[in-house]
Formats: C-alpha cells, structure tokens, sequence
C-alpha cells in the first residue's frame, strides 16, 4: 500500500477524482488536506468516507506544523495538489488570500515534500525513488488568446488576474524545486472544467439554479467570452495518466476541444431545460446581459495534444454528451 496526500478533495475537481481514483487502484490510501472553505463540502465525498483506504484531515497546506505530521505519520510517497483559491471575482476583491493559499501553501508542500523524501539536491532517498509531486494549475495562466491560436506548452505565462496570477506563481515554485533541488514534479493546465459537484457560484450552476428558480440568468458583457470546456471525469482521467506516467519536469496541458462562448452555453441548457422542466415561457426569456467583470480575458483554448500523443489521453464525452449528464445531476440535486 501506497499513501498520498491529496489535498483540496472537498472541492469540486477533488471530489470527483477521489472516488475514481480509490474505484480503480486498490493499492492506494489517500489522505486528503483540506480547510473546508466556503467551496469545499464533505457532502462530495459522501461515497468514499467510510472507504478504510480514505483519511480526512481538515486543516491548512500553510500550516507547515501539520504538513510534517501527515508525511511522517502516514509516510506520503506522492502529492496531487487541488487545493486553491479558485474564482476570479473573488481574487479580484480580495487577492491577499489567493497569494497567501496559492503561492504560500503551494511553497509550504513543496519543502516539506523536498526534505522528507531527499537527502541532498538530485538526491532521493533510497525508500522514496519516484516520489512525485503533481501540481494543478488552469490555462488562465496563458491570459487571453486571438481568435485563432490555442494555448500550448511553450506559451508564455501573461496571468491578468490575481487568480491567475497566484497560480502563475505558484507553477513557477514547482518549477524551481524541480530544476533547482531534482524533485520529481509535473504540473497540468486545463481549461474551464464543468461537471458534478461544482460550486454554485461557477457559471454552468448559476446558469441552472437562476433559472429553476425563475431568476434572471447573468451573462458578463456581450456573452462572447470562449472557453474550452472539459468534462470533469476525463479530467481526472488525465491527472491518473500524468501522475502515472506523464514524464518528469514535464508540464501538460488539458483541455477537452470544446470552445464555447458564454451565449452558447446558456442558450444549450435552457434547450435541455425546456425539454426537461418546461414552464409557460422558455427559459432563454430569463437571460440578461451585466457589467462585465474586470480582468475578464477573452478567449482561452488548448491544444491537449501532447498529452494526447505521448500518454494516449482522449476525452469521453463532447460538450453534448457531458452538459446533459451535468444538467441532469443537478436537476437531481435541487429537487433535493
């Protein structure tokens, strides 16, 4: 048996590559750090919590103190990094917390991982031969892309957000504990991720709940923001792959070749809406346009096929297949 600290399990991309993982290795224990901010809830992992090969620990990746005590007490051979601050409008009024959990708590693993499997720099100790550390990151560390382009692998780093910004940082650390110290360390990108178990505040489930609820339905600006969206799921297919076999000091991207601008999107989920859940009028009716937000880029797209071409990624589903799946959860989820 092998245990990883997995941090960050309560949130949304955590919660669902949790019980996929622990579903398909049995040689796995996996001890989850987590604050349970406002965007973690243990409601998530309710499938896993009686797992004996699962661990909850609720607490701080800043806390160096507890970091320690969870290599030394569950001897960690291996890191996945979720936890993050993660929504822009909120770095945007309050960035202090996106730098001191992003950048700060990223530092606080990676020296503690560094000095508890290493000896010296380029060093492992003999018990900890390929030890990894996989840091996730976001595309929005690429900033804002023509109409034409995709972000790859050699794109230079333009965050334009406190969130990306943080995030930007905090790859770099990664970067820097592999070059400078050897530590066995591989980083992903990914695009906008849509599925179960995202927080309310994300926009797909703002997008139902408003107008279940017979709200007004918010769209930033002009509604014609592109993002590439990816299915949760065949997100946490490729994080399986890359922690696996992805090759060191490699960063990855991954995106699941669905551009979609904002208009797009709502206009699919009230179809599937009217379809589903008919009232007097269509659901399109409740659409209104708002103050677009600062900092707000305006396309994002990646090009996956590096991680296509040398670990045999693919995505499952297409964004037709996977918004049906994701509005079906959650019509699920609120009649509840």
């Amino acid at each position: 048996m092998q245990s990883i600290l997995v941090t960050g399990c309560a949130g949304f991309i955590g919660s669902n590559f949790v019980p996929y993982f622990l579903e398909k290795y049995k040689n796995y224990n996996i001890i989850n750090l987590d604050l349970l901010t406002y965007a973690g809830d243990l409601k998530n992992l309710t499938e896993v919590e009686h797992n004996p090969r699962y661990t909850f620990i609720k607490g701080n990746i800043c806390n160096r103190e507890l970091v320690e005590f969870i290599f030394e007490t569950y001897d960690i051979q291996g890191v996945i990094h979720f936890a993050a601050e993660s929504h822009v409008d909120n770095s945007i009024k309050n960035p202090s917390i996106f730098i001191e959990t992003n950048v700060n708590g990223t530092f606080t693993l990676l020296d503690v991982a560094y000095k508890y499997w290493m000896d010296n720099p380029f060093e492992y100790k003999e018990a900890y031969n390929g030890c990894r550390f996989y840091h996730i990151s976001t595309d929005e560390v690429y900033g804002t892309l023509n109409e034409i382009d995709l972000f790859t692998e050699e794109t230079p780093y333009a965050p334009n957000s406190p969130y990306s910004a943080s995030k930007a940082s905090s790859d770099m650390i990664v970067r820097s504990y592999q070059e400078t110290y050897g530590l066995n360390a591989v980083i992903t990108n990914c695009s906008n991720n849509y599925g179960p178990k995202q927080h309310d505040e994300k926009l797909i489930p703002t997008i139902i709940r408003k107008a279940l609820a017979k709200e007004p339905i918010p769209i930033y600006g002009d509604g014609k923001n592109i993002r590439d969206w990816l299915y949760v799921l065949d997100h946490c297919k490729a994080i399986d792959l890359v922690y696996h076999i992805g090759k060191e000091a490699n960063i990855y991207n991954i995106g699941g070749r669905n551009e979609r601008t904002n208009l797009q999107i709502v206009d699919r989920i009230c179809s599937i809406l009217d379809a589903k859940v008919p009232i007097d009028k269509s659901y399109k009716e409740l659409i209104t346009f708002v103050e677009d937000r600062v900092g707000h880029d305006r396309r994002y797209a990646i090009d996956a096929t590096k991680l296509e071409s040398e670990l045999g990624w693919l995505a499952d589903e297409d964004f037709e297949s996977g918004i049906l799946k994701t509005v079906e959860w959650y019509l699920e989820r609120y009649k509840k």
